[in-house]
């Protein structure tokens, strides 16, 4: 076996690779740009290596830095995750005339799957079923025009060498080929260096379903189920889970016959993946094959046991395959909810800056991939940590969040509790939007295709409206809470020795626009809190500067992130983000006359959403501009980001230009 692997990436991913590399007793090594000195996977690893600047075209996607950093270290293999190498044929190249294996495929596999048009005629050949489209390469706008009409909206543009959503757009109508199939190809040559184009049906009311296969260099392959991955935005995975709730046994079986009759097709070795678009009657269709480990990993193993990267390792060694089809069994259910660091509130757009507050859930004591779980888990992948920094220069997703359930409702009431119980603080993130997805009943019915987050948030995401009896318990629980700080408030002031006479019993509890009276009896066990009526016991063990409650109301468990806020608290469970008012009678009487304060007019301002780079700016002063023209355009994060008017308007001033970095809410332009 190996003695030393290099691993040619960087955050969660190669995290988790060291992990299983420690577990097989293989030392690591790292490598980082300068925006990654201080990185987990850099200090998980046994060696690192300095490899550039922070951008990626300088740093990690640098073949001659990484092999470099390989003959410096005398590492024997390179792991190269996704994203950045792992499909890049000329890497694999390079590491063969190096004499260094390669954990992932062969280069003929790379080069033949890589490319979507190359691949799409060979799965025809290998009797996969493929969704119509053009096959050859797109020069032009015009052209790209042209072969859409003639394929009939919607349409996909897609960057050849494309993945993980850059590249790709839809287009609806000619107005949107035109603009997309530039920015697209801007995308794809800025993330892969290769801007050709291809466009091919879009199938309306699709289901995302891929299936994992594992191959050795002997000819031995296996399939391991299917993972649904239709929760999609901008065309990026979001959520994910194994298996599918869609699929019946008969399809899965011909999904994973086909996918491995194309992996036998290239001499495929090591683990991939085969992505197909299904429709409602389970008719299913090629989309792509992932020649490289994926995002969404974690799910197969966590329903066969099986720990993909220990085999990819094992595989690349040269070792036989020690499974068979017949030993691979599916076992329970598993979801993965991924967090990125964007802002739920304003478009999903990307967020940077420091976590000034990181604490995940705990993970299940002696779990690792490669054990079949008989009790719920808890897995989360992550690449950061408390007071460590979230750049601009790379991917926004800082973890993956995994639980197991020996079936799907057990598994979404896991995923529930975690992702309530998960804290992070100091940039903007999607965590309301994860809880509000498991909430969601098309989803908790299985019932969602790749539109479900178009369809079912069309204006975007602006929070969670709880319903009023969890609006009712959150009211009692933080009345308690209230009645805690209060009492510890006055021992603090030594106001009395006797301080229950000085916190009243009564209280006024608003939130969500709802308004709760509540009479608390409190004893040494916890409260009993009376409003309208009814009585919630409640039972916690919070203190005053605890910033996550768990506690049982009217014998309903409840996890609150807790933040204080003048009178009360900021409250965010299950979605939902709430400023909670806790007064006394009369306080509440007194608010109640108050004006509400309005927030300020930028009405006639463009300002940059998110922290980012100018990439140009499309109008002049003087210019009339129309709703929903493109105004300008931001790169944050590798994407391209248009912004555009929101209203019918002329153009007096403008502030910045193509180069410039901008904070969240810098003035970009100024209309009259």
């Amino acid at each position: 076996m190996f003695d030393k692997i290099l691993i040619a990436n960087r955050g969660e991913i190669a995290c988790r690779v060291i992990k299983t590399a420690r577990k097989m007793g293989i030392k690591t090594v790292a490598v980082y740009s300068d925006a990654d000195r201080n990185a987990l996977h850099v200090k998980m690893a046994d060696e690192a290596v300095h490899i550039g600047p922070p951008p990626a075209n300088q740093s990690y996607i640098v073949i001659d830095k990484i092999m470099d950093a390989i003959k410096q270290t005398g590492a024997q293999a390179v792991h190269p995750g996704y994203g950045f190498l792992s499909e890049n044929a000329k890497f694999a190249e390079a590491l063969e005339a190096a004499g260094v294996a390669f954990i992932g495929p062969p280069k003929g596999a790379i080069e033949s799957m890589g490319d979507k048009i190359t691949s799409k005629k060979i799965a025809q050949d290998a009797g996969v079923s493929t969704v119509p489209g053009h096959m050859g390469l797109i020069e032009d706008a015009d052209e790209a025009l042209r072969i859409s009409e003639e394929i009939g909206f919607p349409v996909m543009l897609k960057a050849s060498a494309g993945g993980g959503g850059k590249g790709m757009r839809i287009a609806w109508n000619a107005e949107e080929v035109r603009e997309g199939f530039q920015a697209s190809k801007n995308e794809a040559a800025s993330s892969f260096g290769d801007d050709r184009m291809f466009i091919e049906k879009f199938v309306t009311q699709p289901r995302h379903i891929e299936i994992q296969v594992l191959c050795d260099s002997h000819g031995n392959g296996v399939y391991l189920g299917e993972r649904e991955c239709s929760i999609q935005r901008r065309n990026q995975k979001v959520v994910e889970e194994a298996p599918s709730p869609f699929l019946d046994e008969a399809t899965r079986k011909a999904m994973g016959e086909q996918s491995l009759a194309l992996a036998h097709a290239v001499g495929y070795s090591s683990a991939g993946t085969v992505e197909f678009i299904v429709d409602g009657d389970r008719n299913f269709y090629f989309l792509e094959m992932n020649t490289r480990l994926q995002v969404e990993h974690p799910v197969t193993e966590l329903i066969t046991g099986v720990d993909l990267v220990e085999h990819m390792i094992r595989v690349a060694y040269g070792e036989t395959l020690c499974l068979s089809q017949d030993d691979v069994k599916l076992n329970g259910w598993a979801m993965e909810s991924r967090l990125y660091a964007e802002d739920p509130y304003r478009g999903f757009l990307p967020s940077i800056g420091r976590l000034t507050r990181y604490r995940p859930p705990a993970e299940t004591e002696g779990y690792l991939p490669g054990v079949t779980p008989d009790a719920p888990v808890v897995r989360n992948d992550t690449g950061v940590y408390e007071g460590g920094e979230i750049s601009m220069y790379y991917d926004p997703m800082i973890a993956k969040l995994c639980t197991w359930g020996p079936t799907r409702a057990e598994a979404i009431e896991g995923m529930r509790d975690a992702l309530d119980g998960f804290e992070v603080e100091g940039i903007g993130h999607n965590l309301p939007f994860l809880s509000a997805v498991m909430d969601h009943p098309k989803f908790v019915s299985g019932d969602m295709t790749t539109a479900f987050i178009a369809e079912e948030y069309p204006d975007g995401f602006e929070g969670v409206a709880l319903p009023e009896g969890d609006l009712r318990r959150i009211a009692a629980a933080t009345a308690a809470m209230h009645r805690v700080a209060e009492i510890r408030r006055t021992r603090v002031s030594g106001r009395m020795d006797n301080h229950e006479r000085v916190v009243g019993s009564d209280w006024v509890v608003t939130l969500g626009g709802a308004r709760f009276d509540c009479v608390i009896a409190a004893d040494r066990e916890g409260a009993d809190v009376t409003i309208d009526g009814e009585t919630l016991r409640v039972v916690g063990d919070w203190t005053p500067g605890d910033q996550l409650a768990r506690m049982t109301v009217g014998g309903e468990s409840l996890v609150l992130k807790v933040g204080k806020i003048t009178s009360g608290f900021r409250i965010r469970s299950r979605g939902a983000d709430l400023k909670v008012h806790v007064r006394s009678p009369r306080q509440a009487e007194l608010a109640a006359l108050m004006p509400e304060k309005l927030p300020p007019d930028t009405s006639k301002l463009l300002l940059c959403p998110m922290p980012g780079l100018i990439v140009r700016i499309d109008v002049e002063v003087g210019d009339e501009v129309q709703e929903g023209q493109a105004l300008a355009v931001v790169e944050a994060m590798k994407m391209e980001n248009i912004l555009r008017a929101e209203k019918k308007g002329t153009v007096s001033k403008i502030n910045a230009g193509a180069g410039d970095s901008l904070a969240v809410d810098d003035v970009i332009l100024e209309f009259e």
